[in-house]
C-alpha cells in the first residue's frame, strides 16, 4: 500500500503517487469509499455517496493521466456539501424529503470536475445550515471524528467530519455564520470563509452571508481547492508557500454584540495567546485592538432569517421540519420587506466602521468560538429561542464576518485536556485571502498540526 492510499494523505502526496504511477485514480477512490463506508455507522457524515458514479469518474481519470493530462485535482478524491448542487443527486440541504434530482452541477462543482476531481459523495449539514451542530431527523447525528460523543460542529460538520477522519484530504462546505470556520475549529482543521464572490455559487446565497469554502487538514490543500473552485490558477497556493512579511497582528476577545449572555472558556482564550505567542515568535508584531462592532447583529437576523423562508419554499415536505425551522421560516416571512432592506444598506456603513480596525493592523486575531466542541445532543429538545441562545452562547465570534463579506481561516490551536480541537481565526480586510493564507502556513510550520490525527482510522 502506498502512501497515498493510507490514512491522512495530502493532496500533494496523493498526486505525486498517482504522477509516478505507484496508485491508480480507482484504487485511491476504493479507498476513499471503503473509508466512507466504514466510518458511516459511527461517524455519519455522508447524507449519499457515489460509488458507481465516482468509480467512472475515478477511470476516466486514469485515463486522462494516460493521455498526458495533469489537472491539479485530476483523480483525487473530495467530498462536498450538501447545500451544493451536483447533477444527478438531489440537494436536500439537510431538510427530510424526497428532492428532485438536480439537473446541472453548481460553477464550483463543474470547476472540480474540469480539474479532475473525483467526487465521492455529499456530506451532511442540519437544516437549512442554521446550527453549529450537525444533527437532524432526515439523517441522524454526526459525529466528531476525534470524540464520536461530541458534535463536529456546523453546519458544514459532514464535511469537516470526513476530513478530520482522513476519508478525503479536503472538502468544500459552506459559510453564512461560521458553518466552515467552526467546524473546522472543532475538528482540527483549517477552514477558509472566503470574500464574499470568490467562489461562484450561481446566484447570491441567505442574501449576501453565505460563500463556499474549502476544509483541510493542511493549509496548502486548502489552498489547493480554493484555487480550484474560484479559478484563481496557483494564486492562493503560491501564497501558502509565500512569507507574508511582518505583520502588526490585532489580538482580540471582544465578542460582539449577541443581546444574550456569553462568555469565553479560558481553555478557548488560552489557545488564543498561545497562537498570538507564536505569531510573535514568528516576528510578527501583536497589538490589543477591539473593533467596532456595534449593532451589527441587528443587520443579521433579516438576511438570514430571509434566507431560511426562501429555502423552505423548495422542501417538498415542509410539515416535516424542525418546528425551529418552520418558525425561522415565519420570521424571515416577517423581516423580508423594510428590515431586509435596511439591512442590505447598513452594510457600507459597517464596513467603514469594523474596517477601521484595519487601519491599524493588518490581520485581526479572534476566537473562532467561545466553548470547545459540545456533546452531541446538546440542543436536543430545547425551542427556538433556547437553541438561539446556547448557539449563540458557543459561537459568538463568526458571523460579523459574513456581514461584511470578508475572508477570514480558522486555524487549529491545540485540544482542551480532554483530547478535543480548538480553533482561532485570522481575519482581514477586503479580499486579504493570500495574507491570511500565508500567516496560515507560517503557523502550520512551527505548530505542526497535520502530525496531530484521531487515535481510530476509519
Amino acid at each position: 500500500m502506498t502512501s497515498a492510499t493510507t490514512d491522512f494523505a495530502t493532496f500533494a502526496e496523493q498526486a505525486a503517487a498517482l504522477d509516478a504511477g505507484a496508485v491508480t485514480a480507482v484504487r485511491l477512490t476504493e479507498t476513499a469509499l471503503a473509508r466512507a463506508h466504514a466510518s458511516q455507522p459511527v461517524l455519519n457524515a455522508f447524507r449519499r455517496l457515489r460509488d458507481e458514479e465516482a468509480l467512472a469518474e475515478a477511470a476516466e481519470a486514469d485515463r486522462r493521466r494516460d493521455r498526458g493530462d495533469r489537472a491539479p485535482l485530476l483523480g483525487i478524491p473530495v467530498a462536498i456539501k450538501d447545500d451544493i448542487d451536483l447533477a444527478g443527486l438531489p440537494t436536500a440541504f439537510g431538510c427530510p424529503g424526497e428532492f428532485p434530482a438536480a439537473t446541472t452541477d453548481a460553477p464550483a462543482v463543474a470547476r472540480l470536475k474540469q480539474a479532475g476531481a473525483v467526487l465521492i459523495g455529499k456530506t451532511n449539514t442540519p437544516e437549512l445550515g442554521q446550527w453549529p451542530y450537525t444533527e437532524g431527523p432526515a439523517f441522524g447525528a454526526t459525529r466528531n471524528p476525534w470524540q464520536p460523543a461530541y458534535t463536529p460542529g456546523g453546519s458544514s460538520g459532514g464535511s469537516a467530519a470526513a476530513v478530520a477522519a482522513g476519508i478525503v484530504a479536503a472538502a468544500l462546505g459552506s459559510d453564512g455564520a461560521g458553518s466552515v470556520r467552526i467546524p473546522a475549529a472543532w475538528t482540527g482543521l483549517v477552514g477558509i470563509k472566503t470574500q464574499r464572490g470568490r467562489i461562484p455559487t450561481g446566484g447570491e446565497l441567505f442574501h449576501g452571508l453565505t460563500v463556499l469554502g474549502p476544509l483541510a487538514r493542511t493549509v496548502a490543500d486548502a489552498a489547493t481547492l480554493l484555487d480550484v473552485t474560484a479559478g484563481t490558477g496557483t494564486a492562493f497556493r503560491s501564497a501558502a508557500r509565500r512569507e507574508p512579511g511582518r505583520l502588526r497582528i490585532g489580538l482580540s476577545t471582544r465578542i460582539p454584540f449577541t443581546a444574550t449572555k456569553t462568555q469565553l472558556d479560558p481553555v478557548v482564550e488560552s489557545a488564543l495567546r498561545s497562537t498570538a505567542e507564536h505569531l510573535a515568535g514568528l516576528g510578527h508584531e501583536i497589538v490589543p485592538v477591539e473593533p467596532g462592532y456595534g449593532l451589527i447583529g441587528l443587520t443579521f437576523l433579516p438576511r438570514s432569517l430571509t434566507g431560511v423562508r426562501d429555502w423552505t419554499r423548495r422542501v417538498p415536505e415542509r410539515a416535516a421540519l424542525d418546528p425551529r425551522t418552520r418558525a425561522n421560516a415565519h420570521h424571515g416571512g416577517l423581516l423580508a420587506g423594510p428590515a431586509l432592506k435596511l439591512a442590505r444598506a447598513l452594510e457600507p456603513v459597517l464596513r467603514r466602521r469594523i474596517g477601521a480596525v484595519f487601519g491599524d493592523v493588518d490581520v485581526l486575531l479572534t476566537p473562532t468560538t467561545a466553548t470547545p466542541p459540545p456533546a452531541v445532543g446538546s440542543f436536543d429538545g430545547l425551542s427556538g429561542w433556547q437553541t438561539d441562545q446556547t448557539m449563540i452562547a458557543a459561537c459568538p465570534y463568526a458571523w460579523p464576518w459574513n456581514v461584511l463579506g470578508w475572508p477570514g481561516v480558522n486555524v487549529p490551536a491545540g485540544q482542551t485536556a480532554d483530547g478535543l480541537p480548538l480553533g482561532v481565526q485570522l481575519l482581514g480586510p477586503s479580499h486579504a485571502e493570500e495574507r491570511l493564507i500565508s500567516v496560515a502556513a507560517q503557523l502550520e510550520e512551527v505548530q505542526r498540526w497535520p502530525e496531530r490525527q484521531p487515535a481510530r482510522a476509519w
